[in-house]
């Protein structure tokens, strides 16, 4: 790991200033990509900003038809919240998929929606659930907010800072993860909401995506059945040692039919 100058600012504002002023430095939440990629010295930043001292940052509410969560809450908290089990079972299940005990204990929301992995669980829920991210400058659609890999609609110096999460009607996520890592090789979320059928991918491409085909054939009838048929392209899917794109695009809808399945469960 290489040298760097470590922070730990008490407000937002601070944490901008100390941003602003340094432009190689990075802001870290949980540190669960950042840091081993320090260690690796595959990173080399000037500045270390930690968010954990801001107040404010983290929590879980219930806003009446959304769950709003703080961008530093973490994941084990999700899985372990009343609030969000009774409103959105699925996204409480989701949290409790990811890594191990020691990741869910110290990786938060906002770290892992900043980060943008392909392989993550989060932005399969935030798409697929319709989130708003809402961050220190403004109010930014699920819809918008995914761009490629490890990237998003964030600005350089802006910062995540809660999502809102639309109750559903019924959701359900499913995955098949990395025996490792815990990483979603392929994993879907399938979401029944007010404004329609949601189906939302991670681990098959180069971010989270929407899979339209899906969601028009469940539209007409919200069963696995009604995937029968359908193909997803490989083409612009991701091929690593642990799965060619053939197969993430197969798992796209055995996944798919698992989280049908599901539904309500």
């Amino acid at each position: 790991m290489y040298e760097f100058n470590y922070h730990r600012p008490a407000s937002l504002a601070e944490a901008k200033e100390i941003l602003a002023a340094n432009d190689e430095a990075k802001i870290v939440a949980g540190g669960m990509t950042l840091l081993p990629t320090m260690k690796m010295r595959l990173a080399q930043p000037s500045d270390l900003i930690d968010l954990s001292a801001i107040e404010g940052l983290d929590g879980i509410k219930d806003t009446g038809s959304a769950i709003e969560i703080g961008a530093m809450t973490r994941h084990a908290d999700v899985a372990s919240s009343d609030v969000v089990k009774a409103a959105i079972p699925a996204l409480a299940k989701l949290a409790d998929s990811i890594g191990d005990a020691q990741v869910r204990n110290r990786g938060t929301l906002g770290g892992s929606i900043a980060n943008s992995d392909p392989a993550a669980d989060y932005p399969a829920a935030v798409l697929g659930l319709g989130a708003t991210i809402r961050t220190d400058q403004r109010e930014i659609s699920a819809d918008d907010y995914f761009l490629g890999m490890f990237e998003t609609a964030l600005a350089a110096d802006e910062l995540v800072v809660a999502v809102s999460f639309p109750k559903p009607k019924k959701a359900a996520y499913a995955k098949f993860p990395n025996p490792a890592s815990r990483y979603a090789v392929v994993g879907v979320m399938v979401a029944d909401t007010d404004s329609g059928l949601r189906v939302a991918v991670t681990g098959a491409g180069a971010c989270a995506y929407r899979a339209t085909a899906f969601e028009e054939a469940l539209s007409s009838s919200l069963s696995a059945e009604a995937l029968e048929g359908l193909t997803t392209d490989s083409a612009d899917l991701n091929s690593d040692l642990h799965a060619s794109a053939e197969y993430r695009a197969h798992l796209v809808g055995v996944m798919a039919k698992r989280a049908v399945q599901s539904l309500g469960g």
